[in-house]
């Protein structure tokens, strides 16, 4: 009996949530409120009009908010919920839900909440509302949850203190897509987007890569050497800069060095990418980051 008490003592400080609420999870509910989200997840995403899908998105979005409204949601995974991205804070302090809803003209909708966690159980949950067409200088403006720069995010890495670098996708434009080096900073009752941390411009508040919508591009932590890697990010010939469209990688990388608490660019670093074309940081409509369930 001892062995098993310290056995789930273990486990529950491992997931770094407190083990008197684990039990109270109601699986129950959680279980249908998921199979409920399958269902209109899947018929927005099916569905060929944009009028049905935005109107499906509504519903989706009015019953995920009554989920999490069931005491200690927080601690429920939603495993089976892989046509949007969920991704856990590793200090599992909060998890954000992110998701697009494609455009007939080429764009997309993005949609997206920060749920933090609760020692009470209760529902602590801030919406993202995406206002990527108002904002006048996407990397250089300090941002709200309710002035987002709208992006689909596959991870969050830890700087310092109550700041996070928030890695996604967002596919912008008919002709191009970007990815995005967003930065999150938890204040006590709120967060902030957008951090002037970035050693290659002090006047940068987020990093947006532009390249041309058929490629892909390489963004991922390298937790081993402390830093975010990237594709080196050029047009194909320089008479068309500016033509994102006719941007893509030149197979050398960079990279961002994790240093006290700043991003210290590090140009044509040393790299091996084994995984191109099968990555987790591949996002496509109606799927979460390839290769990875959403949840915990």
């Amino acid at each position: 009996m001892k062995f098993f008490l310290i056995l789930s003592l273990s486990i529950f400080a491992a997931v770094g949530m407190p083990c008197q609420t684990i039990a109270q999870v109601n699986l129950y509910k959680m279980n249908t409120w998921q199979d409920s989200l399958i269902r209109l997840g899947t018929e927005m995403y099916e569905n060929k009009a944009e009028a049905k899908r935005l109107e499906k998105n509504f519903i989706f979005v009015k019953t995920l908010v009554a989920s999490l409204k069931e005491r200690h949601s927080f601690l429920y995974n939603f495993d089976q919920l892989d046509m949007i991205s969920v991704v856990m804070s590793p200090d599992s302090r909060f998890r954000i839900f992110s998701w697009n809803i494609p455009l007939h003209h080429g764009s997309y909708l993005y949609y997206g909440a920060i749920q933090s966690h609760t020692e009470d159980g209760t529902l602590k949950l801030v919406p993202l509302l995406d206002k990527t067409f108002e904002i006048n200088d996407p990397e250089g403006e300090a941002l709200t949850p309710s002035v987002w720069y709208g992006a689909q995010y596959y991870s969050i890495v830890p700087l310092t203190g109550n700041r996070y670098a928030l890695l996604g996708w967002k596919g912008h434009a008919p002709n191009y897509s970007q990815k995005v080096i967003e930065i999150l900073q938890c204040e006590p009752n709120s967060f902030v987007l957008g951090g002037a941390i970035f050693s290659d411009s002090p006047t940068m508040f987020r990093k947006i890569f532009n390249f041309a919508r058929d490629l892909s591009m390489y963004l991922k932590y390298d937790q081993q050497k402390s830093r975010i890697v990237f594709d080196h990010i050029v047009p194909a010939d320089p008479s068309l800069q500016g033509q994102y469209s006719r941007y893509g990688p030149d197979l050398s990388y960079d990279a961002y060095l994790l240093k006290n608490g700043k991003l210290i660019l590090q140009q044509d670093v040393p790299f091996q990418n084994e995984e191109r074309g099968n990555r987790d940081d591949l996002v496509q409509p109606g799927q979460a980051t390839s290769g990875k369930k959403s949840g915990l």
